[in-house]
């Protein structure tokens, strides 16, 4: 078992990272998070909130009930549809609705069960149920576990973008089990895996060089290479987060290497399963690499590495074979309204080497705009 504390200023908690913590002994590891359900040890205590999506709630809806079962306790459970549309105001409204009607008071703890749409609109029900309540993130995605579930980012989507309304409210735990990936479809898991590839490349060139060697064992959830790499990313997430928890400093914007192309991407699309987000954060990251050294800040043999090692796992590393029907004026309307616009600048995540990222506020959208252009029409 490795226990990582994500160190914050009165509210600091734990990822749990065990194989078998949910698939086989959940109730153990969750305990702490059930005395408010109990009115007896028999199981007449109330049932215990979990939030998640019909793939989730199918795989693993029967392995947590015979647990808690166990315990003398019983699950009531609120299942959305995957993927990103779940993450809207009417979906919100039936889920506080929902919350409201079982009682949930703010010691409670409510459980979101599935990758990272079901830990954003749960941890986002729970930051404005009552002004706060509780909740455990229990990420069943490579994305999730490696990202979205740890640092307290929640948030639902507008027609006007990604993530535009939302809250820091941060998990009382996380529990990660690395055997929920088994049942991972392959392109998810590679997804996940960009995210992966983030933290060696804006801050730790010596994990971007294992990856190069292992990233294939990785992506086969080899046990040792697949936790090796959650842990790794977890720990970089984790002292990032504790230095800047709400994105004031600058520290966490490094975690959004990608992102920014990799959004509008996802926003010309239409948030839909055509690229998928751990896809979309994948080629902004080459965007991102091949930006700089066409500032003539990273070294093109930089580049290349970066962009070699995301098709190497799998994901696209060239706009050009996206079959984009836009233009790079197109794509940077969309940045617009990227939620860390301020002043009429963005700023963008850069890269002077691997292993060195840094948050540029001198890019102007229209050179963007004609970039994009540029690596749209490369063949």
């Amino acid at each position: 078992m490795d226990v990582i504390p994500v160190s914050l200023a009165g509210r600091s908690y734990n990822v749990t990272i065990e194989r078998g913590c949910v698939l086989e002994n959940f109730a153990d590891h969750a305990k702490p998070y059930f005395a408010s359900y109990r009115t007896s040890e028999k199981s007449d205590g109330r049932k215990i909130p979990f939030v998640a999506d019909t793939n989730t709630h199918r795989i693993f809806q029967e392995s947590i009930e015979q647990s808690l079962l166990a315990e003398g306790l019983a699950a009531d459970w609120f299942v959305v549809e995957p993927g990103e549309a779940a993450k809207s105001w009417s979906v919100l409204e039936k889920l506080t609705d929902w919350l409201l009607a079982l009682g949930i008071t703010r010691s409670d703890h409510v459980f979101a069960l599935g990758g990272g749409v079901v830990g954003d609109l749960t941890g986002f029900a729970c930051a404005v149920l009552k002004r706060g309540c509780e909740f455990v993130q229990i990420p069943t995605s490579l994305l999730a576990q490696v990202d979205s579930s740890v640092g307290g980012k929640t948030a639902i989507n507008t027609r006007a973008g990604k993530n535009l309304i939302g809250a820091f409210h941060q998990p009382a735990s996380v529990l990660i089990d690395p055997l929920v990936l088994d049942s991972l479809p392959d392109r998810e898991m590679r997804a996940g895996y960009a995210e992966v590839i983030k933290y060696g490349l804006l801050g730790d060139a010596e994990f971007f060089d294992w990856l190069e060697e292992y990233g294939t064992a990785v992506l086969a959830r080899e046990p040792e290479a697949l936790t090796h790499a959650i842990a790794t990313s977890i720990r970089a997430k984790a002292r990032i987060v504790a230095e800047d928890e709400r994105e004031t400093t600058g520290v966490r914007a490094l975690l959004n290497l990608g992102h920014t192309f990799g959004h509008a991407l996802e926003a010309e699309t239409g948030f839909s399963v055509r690229l998928l987000h751990g896809e979309a954060v994948a080629t902004g990251m080459v965007l991102a690499a091949q930006y700089s050294a066409r500032r003539g800040e990273l070294p093109k043999v930089d580049a290349d590495r970066a962009a070699k090692a995301i098709s190497d796992a799998g994901l696209p590393a060239d706009i050009a074979k996206l079959g984009m029907d836009c233009s790079g004026s197109n794509l940077a309307d969309h940045m617009r309204h990227d939620k860390k616009m301020e002043g009429g600048t963005l700023p963008f995540l850069l890269l002077k080497q691997i292993g060195e990222a840094y948050l540029a506020r001198d890019v102007e959208l229209a050179d963007i705009a004609a970039f994009l252009d540029e690596q749209m029409a490369a063949q």
